[in-house]
Order: structure tokens, then sequence, then C-alpha cells
């Protein structure tokens, strides 16, 4: 077959057009005809997804590379701690059976931290011998974010074993660690760890990159933070990848990785260093088995209409058309639903909690960051209990452990808004426990209780009624079509907002309120933890 287009040579970093000769999965020749831009289409290589949790589409792999090859994605560096914190190995290998029949390669790593830390309850356990056979698996390609950096940075024996397993077997290693700066972050780096995409600043990512680490700039439903960090663009473009981290369903049937491509040549940085950052960069890194556009590569390679939109006309994977003009074109297949479920039914009375001080402790939410404040508040009281207060943005906020049956940790957080009802999720970072944002404690109820019901999803509850969306696969993903799971979660998306939430994102947001290896004020299934002290800490700020 021959593509003929304006061809994107990011390696010669020059345009011309051309003709792309392919034989089989190979292209076999690339011919210029003449030289300069000669308009569309433009044949570029394919983009990569250098760090994304599959499963915060709450879909299973297959499908979740149908809906992204449609934008032009032909790879993605994927971390399955999600469902290794549910089942542990035997999740890791249901993602990697899942993925055999995937539009593009998915290369899936070994998760460090299953759990994310000692002070939750998760499913699952993967200490450094687990993790040691997964890295000697040909299949696993890199060791998954190491999240637990004062483990790296006192030398933990179980941590520094994992990362020794991976350098044994000379695999990447990748990071994890938010706000760490100067000689932390040097050490943590010395360590042989050789990426981070929690930066959220412009010095503390040139920090990193000082220490020898490159930075995976992140635009994901919760997080991003690409306004901080394109510049690094033009300061260090060999140092930089782009990634979407937790990318919910509704964000992704609009684009993917080719948006955060667009955002940076519109902002005015240099379309080969922009190419260079979604391509090439992952590609070198985390040795993919993909093709980069060039005579003798296979061929992996995209059309888009244009160099400023970057909307794709169609992607090619090994020489196979597996998506057109916006329309995935290799078939859905059905999946089995594994699950890991002992959640009990709640009632209200389970969130009550007398009053024993005028402050409290709050979680502050900010839109578009995992990080939260630790606010410390006059405390809302009524009839000796706190209770929440809409007025002021007080919710109530819950943990519900999903692996046996245990009493509900309660505190409360500022930030969703709501004004009635209650949001609950099986989607919570890193150990995926119920968590559930409300307005009252019957409506906080009400939405846990749903889940319950059915092993998992994300509900919305106003009053007595409740509108689910079951995720079945690991009370993580749903077994169906990603376009029916996209729809179904933007409507009640649109309820949660309704209810009075002005996050971009709430679902997503409540997802990381129990992530406690992200600062500041958390809550796990075991109480309210502060993660700038690593500690537990009371409810109550005073006496």
């Amino acid at each position: 077959m021959i593509y003929t287009g304006t061809v994107v040579d990011v390696h010669a970093r020059q345009l011309y057009w051309g003709e792309l000769i392919v034989e089989g999965e190979q292209i076999v020749r690339i011919r210029s005809l003449r030289e300069g831009d000669g308009g569309p289409p433009y044949l570029l290589p394919g983009f990569v997804d250098a760090h994304v949790h599959i499963e915060s589409s709450m879909l299973p792999p297959h499908e979740f590379s149908r809906l992204a090859a449609v934008h032009g994605t032909i790879a993605t560096v994927s971390d399955p701690h999600e469902i290794a914190n549910v089942l542990g190995t035997e999740g890791v290998e249901w993602m990697l059976r899942s993925a055999e029949s995937a539009a593009f390669p998915i290369l899936f790593g070994a998760p460090s931290c299953v759990p994310a830390t000692a002070f939750e309850t998760a499913g699952a356990t993967l200490d450094a011998h687990a993790v040691a056979a997964l890295l000697a698996d040909r299949r696993i390609g890199y060791l998954s974010e190491v999240m637990n950096y004062p483990g790296v940075l006192h030398g933990d024996p179980e941590v520094m074993a994992k990362i020794a397993a991976a350098c044994a077997v000379g695999k990447p290693i990748d990071g994890h660690a938010p706000g760490l700066r100067g000689t932390d972050a040097a050490t943590y780096a010395a360590a042989g760890i050789s990426t981070d995409h929690e930066c959220t600043t412009l010095n503390e990512a040139l920090d990193k990159i000082a220490a020898g680490m490159h930075i995976i700039i992140r635009e994901g439903s919760a997080a991003r933070n690409a306004s901080a960090l394109l510049p690094l663009l033009a300061m260090h473009p060999d140092r930089v990848m782009f990634c979407s981290d937790d990318l919910h369903p509704d964000a992704l049937i609009v684009g993917h990785i080719n948006r955060i491509v667009a955002r940076a040549v519109r902002a005015g940085y240099n379309i080969f260093d922009v190419l260079r950052a979604a391509s090439l960069n992952p590609a070198q890194h985390y040795r993919l088995p993909i093709g980069l556009l060039r005579a003798g590569d296979r061929a992996d390679f995209i059309s888009v209409e244009s160099l400023r939109t970057f909307r794709v006309l169609e992607t090619f994977v090994a020489g196979r058309r597996v998506a057109q003009n916006g329309e995935p074109l290799i078939p859905a297949t059905e999946s089995d639903c594994p699950n890991c479920w002992a959640a009990v039914p709640v009632n209200a009375e389970a969130f009550a909690l007398p009053a024993r001080s005028s402050t409290i402790r709050v979680i502050g939410a900010n839109d578009g960051q995992l990080i939260t404040e630790h606010l410390i508040l006059d405390a809302p009281i009524r009839d000796g209990n706190y209770v929440p207060d809409t007025e002021r943005d007080i919710l109530l906020l819950a943990v519900v452990n999903r692996y046996q049956a245990a009493p509900p940790a309660v505190g409360f957080v500022h930030g969703f808004g709501l004004k009635q009802g209650a949001l609950a999720s099986s989607v919570a970072h890193d150990s995926h426990n119920i968590i559930a944002v409300g307005a009252s404690a019957d409506e906080l109820a009400t939405a846990i209780n749903a889940l319950v019901d059915c092993g998992g999803g994300i509900a919305v509850c106003q009053g007595a009624q409740c509108q689910v969306l079951p995720l079945p696969i690991a009370g993580l993903m749903s077994a169906n079509d990603g376009y029916s799971v996209a729809a179904r979660y933007a409507e009640l998306d649109r309820r949660a907002k309704a209810l009075g939430s002005g996050l971009g994102a709430p679902f997503m947001t409540l997802s990381f309120m129990a992530l406690l290896v992200i600062p500041s004020l958390k809550l796990s299934d075991r109480g309210l933890f502060d993660g700038s002290r690593f500690t537990f800490v009371p409810l109550e700020a005073s006496g």
C-alpha cells in the first residue's frame, strides 16, 4: 500500500510531501516528492501515553484501546496497580490477557506499591518476591511508579529490594514523588528511578531533571499540570513526555494525547519538540515495540487533517488501519468480570460523630489537583454531633471497607459544593474501598448501599433515588461497550453537578480523597491521615 501526504519527519525535523510504501506490517520505503508543507493529510508518528492507569477509564484494556486509537494513540505505558490492589497478581494477569487483542501495544509494569501504604486495607499485597516474579515476565516492561518515596529516602529494605529487582533485569523504574525537591529529589533519582509524573511546578520539575529524571507532563480528568510544565518543551525537549495518568470515559471519547499535543503547538512550542515528547521520547525510554515513521520500522503511524488541531483521520498499527474518521475499526469483545467484594450495607447512624471540639480537621479538595489542603475549621454541630453544613460547603466524607465487614471511617471535606444528595464510588485510589461524599447521612448511606448491592460502581443519590453505573470488573471497570459507558458516566457527572458541585470532574476528584501518598489530608478506611507527616490524625483539631 502507498500512503501520500505531508510527512512530518520528527527525526530530521522537516516536512515534505511524500509517500509511505507499506508492505505487510512494515514501512519499506519513504519517498520525498517535494520539500515543504504540502498540506493535508499529514503523516506522523502515532502518540504514546507515557503513564496511564487504564482502569480509570472504567474500561478493560481492549476496549480502552479501541477508543484511544481513534485519537491517534498507538501505544501506552500502563500501570495496573489499581486492579492489583483489588486482585493482586491475578489482576495483573487479567489485564495482560485483555490486552492481547488490543488495537495497539500496551506495556504493563509490575506494581511497586500494593498496597500503597500500610495505613489502609487493600485486597492484596505484592511483596518484593511477587514483584520480582512479575519483572521476570517478558510481557512486563518496567517497575511501576514507586510511590513510597519516604521508603526510598530512608532505604526501606522492601522498597529497595523491588528497585533492585528491576535494575537486575534492566527495566526502567517509574517515579511518583510529589513536591520532592533539591537533595531529596537527587537521592530519589539516584536509587535508579528515572521518571516522575507528579510535578506541579516548573521549579520542582527542573530539580528532578537536574537529578537525571524525565518529566511526564500530565493532563488527566482530575490532575492537569500542562500549564505549569509546558515550558520544559523549550528548555529540555529530550527529557519530556506526555501522559493522562487517570482519564474517565467521557474524557477519553473526546480526546487523548492528541489534545495535549494540539494545546502545546497552539501555545507556540516547536512542533518537532512537541511530537518528540508525544512519540520518540517514550518509545525510546521504555523500549516500546513500535515504529517511529522511518523506513524499516513497523508501520505504526497516523494521518491528521491539521498540524494545529491534530484531528486524527486514520490510525495504523502494524500496517492495519485500526481507526478512521472518529470510529474504531476493531470489534469489541466480551469480558469476564473478576471481583473481590465483601462490603456490607450501612445505615445513617454509622456516620454519627459526637462533638468533642469546637474546631475540626477538614480535607480541602482542589479542582484539577490531587494535592489537598489540611483545613482547620469551626465545627458545624447540632444536637451534640458534628453535622454537614452545605452553606459552608462542609460535607460528610466516608470510606467503607469493601474487603471485610468494618465500621466506616468518617470525616469532612470542603470543595465539592453539593447542596443536596451524595456521590459514591468503588474507584478510590489506591485500595479501592467505597468512598462517598454527601450533604446528609441518609443520602450518604443510600449511595453507598447502592454500590454494596451491585458489587461496585459509581452512584449519584438525591433523596431516596439513586442512579448507578455498575463496574463489575474488580469494582473498577465495565464490561460494556466503551461509548455506552462514557454516555452513562457523563449522565452521572451531569447529575452530580446539578446537585451543586462545581468541580470539573467530581467523581475523579472523589476517587483521590483516599490516596494517602498525596498530601496533605486524606481519609482511608482506617481514619483521617496526614500525608505530609505520614500519620493518622484525629478529627478534632483542639480539645
